[in-house]
């Protein structure tokens, strides 16, 4: 186990914390604070079945953070998926495990959302739970450039768009907040977002509002399913898993040809994950990306990126470091560049690390060390 750091004592350094320690009304709940746990995949549910020590997980952490994202859940398509220990969002067995997480959190005065995902060509070949099933994805395109899988037919497009619904439905039926889907890191909708991934010549390929096609016609669909008050958040990315220098829009007026139809389609939070919440979108703005997402859509904006550690997600020993300071966090918050702030690694490995935030206890916050992920709970 990793031993409790003074570094930690650095979050703090002088800063006051407490704007983020204030209430927020989200699709019609109010959060405590401003936190919220990010999604992270832990592989921990064999056969896709979320047990008790799941739920307890979640618990662990439902009083302490104003809401919950839960790690990726596949959604009932046969390409969805690729490990038999991700949790699934669909059959009975599943749905029922996830019940009992809802119910844990919920007693304790917890908001939890389920993330709906499905992987497109990051899904491989032959994987479970569906061996037989192809690897789908907007143009037979891996995320390097070299060929993988078979192109989405439009009949695949509408099975998977009704999958998602389906997700959404059941989680709004067995007592969740709302839901999240999935479109950043390269997953199947941000792989037709992306025109490296995307070079189809349809209605869902080609120009920038035709690679978001697809995401807004699911969006809608969902929208439309659970009715106007239930939450649904999208998260989006700029990066892909191995290329961290992607981009879907490559300035702020190509950035809202992407959002806009998202938020047209009912999408009511938008999720902005990067790798360092502190750095500037584009050259020429000192605006984040998701101070960019608040300006252009007008939606409650939840920032994600190596908050509270001390190094960013994969980072190479060349790359900037984070700061563990909360100086950065504290200003861009209070200059209304995002409303929420996600904490991934951070939470994974102190549960109560808002709580001694607030209360100033930083010296005994457990810093994270991904050597401890596999003991965390």
């Amino acid at each position: 186990m990793t031993s409790i750091s003074s570094s930690e004592s650095q979050l703090l350094d002088g800063v006051d914390p407490s704007p983020l320690f204030t209430p927020y009304s989200l699709g019609g709940r109010t959060l405590a604070n401003r936190f919220v746990m990010a999604p992270m995949t832990r592989q921990k549910s064999p056969g896709g079945v979320p047990g008790d020590d799941v739920a307890a997980y979640y618990a662990r952490r439902a009083a302490d953070l104003g809401l919950l994202i839960t790690e990726a859940t596949y959604v009932d398509h046969p390409s969805s998926g690729t490990s038999r220990r991700v949790p699934r969002f669909y059959g009975e067995d599943a749905l029922a495990g996830w019940a009992r997480v809802a119910e844990a959190v919920h007693a304790e005065g917890g908001l939890i959302i389920p993330q709906l995902w499905h992987l497109g060509t990051q899904r491989q070949e032959g994987s479970p739970f569906n061996e037989g099933a192809p690897v789908i994805n907007p143009s037979g395109i891996h995320l390097d450039g070299t060929a993988k899988g078979v192109a989405a037919t439009v009949r695949d497009v509408d099975d998977i768009i009704a999958a998602f619904v389906q997700g959404a439905v059941d989680a709004q039926r067995i007592g969740f907040d709302g839901i999240e889907i999935h479109g950043a890191h390269g997953y199947l909708l941000d792989q037709f977002f992306w025109s490296q991934t995307n070079n189809r010549d349809d209605n869902y390929g080609g120009t920038l509002t035709k690679r978001v096609r697809f995401a807004a016609e699911l969006v809608a669909a969902v929208r439309e399913a659970v009715g106007p008050e239930f939450l649904v958040a999208f998260r989006y990315s700029q990066w892909k898993g191995g290329n961290y220098d992607a981009q879907i829009a490559q300035s702020p007026a190509e950035l809202e040809q992407i959002l806009t139809p998202l938020v047209d389609a009912g999408v009511s939070a938008m999720h902005v994950s990067t790798r360092r919440y502190w750095l500037p979108a584009y050259d020429d703005s000192e605006r984040t990306l998701s101070g960019w997402t608040k300006k252009l859509t007008g939606l409650p904006t939840i920032s994600v990126g190596s908050v509270g550690v001390a190094k960013a997600y994969r980072a190479t020993d060349d790359e900037q470091t984070a700061s563990l300071s909360l100086a950065r966090l504290v200003e861009l918050f209070e200059a209304g560049e995002f409303d929420l702030v996600a904490l991934g690694r951070a939470v994974l490995s102190e549960p109560q690390w808002a709580t001694k935030v607030r209360e100033g206890r930083t010296d005994e916050i457990r810093p994270y060390d991904k050597a401890d992920d596999a003991t965390l709970l």
